[in-house]
């Protein structure tokens, strides 16, 4: 998809919807990413406007304004440069995702385990980030968490925000897949090892940039078997981004045959695009 097709998509209200219908904040956010990379400002303004419109009061977003709850979506918004977001809106949204957890990292939670008598996972000193708040923590949640915090330490270094990017990696590498790569969250399941999956470990793989360790080695190594087998898009651009995190710039190319079915997608294939020129909106 093009940029003129993706403007052609833009809602009245300024937002888009994944493929038509009403506007949602993960197609909006990424929309935006993406038409800033390519210039288009007048357009990226209208969804911003609508993105702040949709603010909730506790500084977080919903998946649309007519759902009562902020969720994982605040990390993403909170990706958007905090020029074009507003400085205001972007520190709520960075103290939003300071101050959420999973449930199992919380002391009530813990409390309640050790009067149950269950041993404590050893991962559960590492907390991560959940989909839902009050809910357990998962890998693509923590994943998109700790680039928006990174983005942001960058911007105002801070040692709350490194110790909570530290606490995200240790969970991300404890939850690793045996054979390498990373999936949903769980290491395992009914007793039997977890299969990694492609969109979560490129997540990860981004989220962990920088970082040395043979969880990471044998996670690339998955990861570029993936990028040759891999025929859906979401995955795709996550594998390739994830790649490009550790260094690997010919990951930027995606097979032709592999069709981006919704704007988040779309959107996605076109920041991946930008990556691989130089343009940084993930970790510039």
């Amino acid at each position: 998809m093009s940029i003129e097709t993706l403007l052609g998509r833009q809602n009245r209200d300024g937002g888009w919807p994944y493929v038509r219908g009403g506007s949602w904040t993960e197609p909006t956010v990424y929309a935006v990413l993406a038409l800033t990379a390519a210039g288009e400002s007048e357009a990226a303004g209208r969804g911003v406007r609508w993105i702040v419109s949709t603010a909730r009061r506790d500084g977080g977003w919903a998946p649309r304004a007519d759902v009562d709850q902020s969720t994982w979506v605040t990390a993403l918004v909170a990706l958007l440069p905090a020029g074009l977001l507003g400085e205001a809106p972007h520190a709520r949204g960075i103290e939003w995702l300071l101050e959420t957890t999973g449930k199992e990292s919380t002391g009530l939670y813990r409390l309640r385990e050790w009067m149950l008598g269950n041993a404590r996972p050893p991962e559960l000193e590492f907390p991560g980030w959940p989909w839902f708040p009050g809910t357990a923590a998962w890998v693509g949640p923590t994943s998109l968490a700790i680039l928006a915090l990174e983005k942001e330490n960058r911007r105002n270094p801070s040692e709350r925000i490194v110790r909570r990017i530290e606490e995200g990696r240790s969970f991300l590498l404890r939850r690793a897949c045996r054979e390498g790569g990373w999936n949903h969250g769980s290491v395992q399941d009914l007793a039997y090892d977890s299969r990694p999956y492609p969109e979560t470990t490129g997540m990860a793989l981004a989220a962990l940039r920088g970082v040395r360790s043979p969880v990471v080695d044998r996670a690339l190594k998955l990861a570029g078997g993936f990028l040759g087998e891999c025929h859906s898009a979401d995955a795709l651009n996550w594998l390739r981004l994830g790649l490009m995190a550790h260094g690997n710039l010919d990951a930027g190319y995606c097979p032709p045959e592999v069709l981006c079915r919704t704007l988040s997608e779309s959107s996605l294939d076109l920041l991946v695009a930008e990556e691989g020129n130089g343009r940084s909106l993930f970790w510039g």
